[in-house]
This record gives structure tokens, C-alpha cells and sequence, in this order.
């Protein structure tokens, strides 16, 4: 098969993929994961789809103004192919030559020759004169326009900072695991190994590496062994703040897929006794695969965290994570599609299960002892608001609002409870946090 004829096959497919996340609501890694293509040829693929998708809103209005009119329903996946199209002209290094002549090819792939033509005219038409966008928030900003609504009023300061942020891509971040090695002598290990990035500390993440490019995580030397592991640093502010003081009898309540539960497990002292649940099977055979590489035990139970009467053995628990299922408006640098499957409706259902998720477990947790509520949301609904409401029903809760690393503090902003960090801060993603301890010295009013 000719080059031109791969590049077309592959660009349909990736008109189909994204076409997946626009009109059937798909994520993008579920989509990317039925499709068969070439080991090689997946990261063309993926850039394609992950581009097309996070500068959606522009590459959609610069289609409005070449169109005459807005295709046939039965035949949006063209719209999905002009789209690529656009992309690779305006984001990518493909030649214009190579990138019109594909995706007019790709077009007799998708079965729908007669739009060969149209795509051709298209294309050949942006190349010679961008097309002039009537004035529009959502494609300046690559955001829907009821989020940047929404981050607007809960950042009046910082919105800007934050939508642009997200149109980014995020890099590459790892945590070395502390019971194998430090970061400073990872950092080595990879001076040594072959066509490795560069790493760079990061002060306060003391397992934390960011990588100036991303590589295959099974060449990253010790992978295979455990001796590292992919996650963002944000994400690492979690164990050492649950961690801190002690804590022998750990549960990590929403724990699928696990990178939460290899970071507790890491920095636990040796007899403490991890209990990772989560209510997707599905979602739970990533962390146990994790837990494998690692070679570290956990207790594993497929359940709802909500609902403890199914699963709790009775014995209250030191230390509780709750990772809680929210909008991830703070990872949309990982995962642009967040923009295009989240509604505004969706967020008072999230805070909903979010605070039943906090009441169902704090009866759990040991006077004394520890919760930390987490999200990967910059929206205050799911955030400083849940956390509110839930002191106002527990009298016992009580913030701890020390940092487990004075380093950090920069980094972590306060709110009127619980830090964040904003996406793009120091390369991270984005975090809110609430430390809760349980007084013992007082009577829990539920």
C-alpha cells in the first residue's frame, strides 16, 4: 500500500474517532482503543484526534465561514475529516501539499468520494486565505462557552491563566518509588540510559520528575520493575498529606486506576494495611496491575464507597482518601474531550455524589484520625462549596490547613477551604485539596 494511501486510511480513521467524541458523546481514549492501526502509526493518530479535538471550537468556526452550508446529519463525519484537514495546515509540521491530498483521499476511504472534491476546494481555499471569524469566545478560547462562564466567576483573576492553560499539552511526569530509590539517583539512571529526556526536580515533590518530552513508559529504565511510575505531580501532594503523622489502617475510597493507591503504598510505613476500593471492576485490573509491578499489597474490593453497610468490615480506618468522581476541569491539558462531554447540568449532580461520598465515610474514620478530600476540578461547586456543607452537617471535622511540604506553598492556592492548583502551575495539572481531621473531643451531629 502507497504512503499516501496509509497517510489517507489512517486520517479516516481519525475522522471516525473523532466524530466518536463529537456527535456520540465517546471519550477520546475509548474511542482511540477499538480502532486498529500500525504500533507505528498510533502516534500520529493520536496527535490527529487529541489535536482535533482541543482547538474543537476554532477549527469548527473556521469551517462555518468556508462552507456554504452545513453538511447532510448522515454525513458529519466529513465535517470531523475537514477538521483534521484544518489542523494539520494550521498546528502540525505535515506538509500543506501532503495533509490537502490525504484527507481529500481519506474521503473515498470513508466511502463518500463525492466530497473529495468539496474537501480539496476547502482546504486549497484556507490555504491561500484564512478565513475571518466573527467575534466568538468559544473559538478565541477553545472552551464552551458555559465553562468559561463558570471559570470566569470562580477566577476572576486567574480565568485567562487557566483556559489557556488547558489548550496545552501537558507533560510528562513521574514518581519515583521512595522504596526503591530517590529522584536524585533516577535522575542518574536515565543520564546513562540510551535516547532518554532530560529530568528536572521539582522543589517540595520529593519523588517527582518532569520529563522534556514524553517517552515510551516500558524504556524508562526500571519501569518493568517498579521502580517508577507515570503520574502527575499535583497528583503526589496526596499520599504524603494523608500520610503525614502516621496512619496504619488506609482506605482509598475511589481508588481506580490506582496511582494514588501505589503512592500510599510507597511511602506507608511497612505494617500499615491499604484498602483500595472502587465501583468499576472494569476500571479496578489497571491498579492491579499496578500493585503487580510494584510488588505491593493492597486489599482490593470492587464496591460502593457510598454505601459501607456492602462492604466495611466494622474496624474504623486512621487515614481515608476520597478521590472524588468530579467534572476533571483541572486535567483538560490530559484530556481536551473533558470540554466537549461535560455539560453545565453536570455539575450539581457531581457535588451531589461528591458530599454523599463525604458523609458515608466520615462515620468510618477513626476519632483522630485523618480524610483528604480530593478533586482533579477547578470549579468551586465541587470544591470549597462540598467541603462547606459538609463541616455545616459534622461538627467533629475540623481543617488541618498545614502543607505537607513547606515548598509547596507557592504553588498551592487558598481558598475559602482547601487549596488548589491551577493547571500550567509549574508544568501541573490541576488539584483541589481539603485536609479533615476528627476531633475527638467532639460529638459528630449525624
Amino acid at each position: 500500500m502507497s504512503d499516501e494511501r496509509n497517510g489517507a486510511r489512517l486520517r479516516a480513521t481519525a475522522a471516525t474517532v473523532v466524530e466518536r467524541v463529537v456527535r456520540d458523546g465517546r471519550t477520546l481514549d475509548s474511542a482511540l482503543s477499538e480502532v486498529q492501526v500500525a504500533e507505528s502509526e498510533m502516534p500520529l493518530l493520536r496527535m490527529l484526534c487529541y489535536g482535533t479535538i482541543r482547538y474543537h471550537w476554532r477549527l469548527r468556526a473556521q469551517l462555518a465561514a468556508l462552507l456554504d452550508r452545513p453538511l447532510k446529519t448522515r454525513d458529519r463525519v466529513i465535517e470531523s475529516l475537514l477538521a483534521i484537514g484544518l489542523f494539520q495546515l494550521t498546528d502540525t509540521r505535515v506538509p500543506d501539499h501532503a495533509a490537502v491530498s490525504m484527507t481529500v483521499e481519506a474521503a473515498r476511504v470513508l466511502r463518500r468520494p463525492a466530497y473529495a472534491g468539496l474537501i480539496n476546494a476547502v482546504l486549497r481555499n484556507f490555504r491561500r486565505k484564512s478565513p475571518v471569524i466573527a467575534s466568538n469566545e468559544e473559538a478565541e478560547l477553545n472552551h464552551p462557552q458555559w465553562l468559561i462562564d463558570t471559570i470566569r466567576s470562580d477566577w476572576p483573576d486567574d480565568w485567562r491563566a487557566i483556559v489557556n492553560a488547558n489548550n496545552e499539552r501537558a507533560p510528562m511526569w513521574l514518581r519515583v518509588n521512595a522504596r526503591q530509590t530517590t529522584a536524585e539517583d533516577y535522575v542518574g539512571l536515565m543520564q546513562l540510559a540510551e535516547n532518554m529526556p532530560e529530568a528536572r526536580m521539582l522543589p517540595g515533590f520529593e519523588q517527582a520528575l518532569c520529563l522534556e518530552h514524553p517517552v515510551d513508559v516500558e524504556r524508562l529504565p526500571g519501569f518493568l520493575d517498579g521502580r517508577v511510575s507515570v503520574q502527575d505531580a499535583a497528583a503526589q501532594i496526596a499520599a504524603p498529606w494523608l500520610l503525614a503523622e502516621g496512619g496504619r489502617r488506609i482506605l482509598d475510597a475511589c481508588a481506580a486506576p490506582g496511582g494514588k493507591t501505589g503512592h500510599l503504598l510507597e511511602l506507608a510505613a511497612g505494617d500499615a494495611a491499604v484498602t483500595a476500593l472502587d465501583a468499576d471492576e472494569e476500571r479496578l485490573q489497571p491498579l492491579k496491575d499496578n500493585l503487580r509491578r510494584l510488588r505491593l499489597n493492597a486489599t482490593v474490593v470492587c464496591a460502593d464507597a457510598s454505601n459501607p453497610e456492602d462492604w466495611w468490615d466494622g474496624e474504623a480506618f486512621d487515614r481515608i482518601l476520597v478521590d472524588a468522581p468530579c467534572s476533571a476541569t483541572g486535567v483538560i491539558r490530559r484530556h481536551p474531550d473533558i470540554r466537549l462531554l461535560r455539560r453545565a447540568s453536570d455539575i450539581a449532580g457531581l457535588a451531589r455524589q461528591q458530599g454523599a461520598l463525604l458523609n458515608a465515610l466520615w462515620p468510618l474514620l477513626a476519632p483522630g484520625g485523618r480524610l483528604l478530600y480530593v478533586t482533579c476540578s477547578v470549579l468551586q461547586e465541587e470544591n470549597d462549596s462540598v467541603v462547606q456543607e459538609f463541616l455545616g452537617l459534622h461538627p467533629d471535622a475540623v481543617e488541618n490547613t498545614v502543607l505537607p511540604n513547606y515548598n509547596i506553598r507557592d504553588l498551592m492556592r487558598r481558598k475559602a477551604l482547601g487549596f488548589q492548583v491551577l493547571p500550567g502551575s509549574a508544568g501541573l495539572d490541576g488539584f483541589y485539596y481539603a485536609c479533615l481531621d476528627k476531633d475527638p473531643g467532639k460529638t459528630d451531629s449525624k
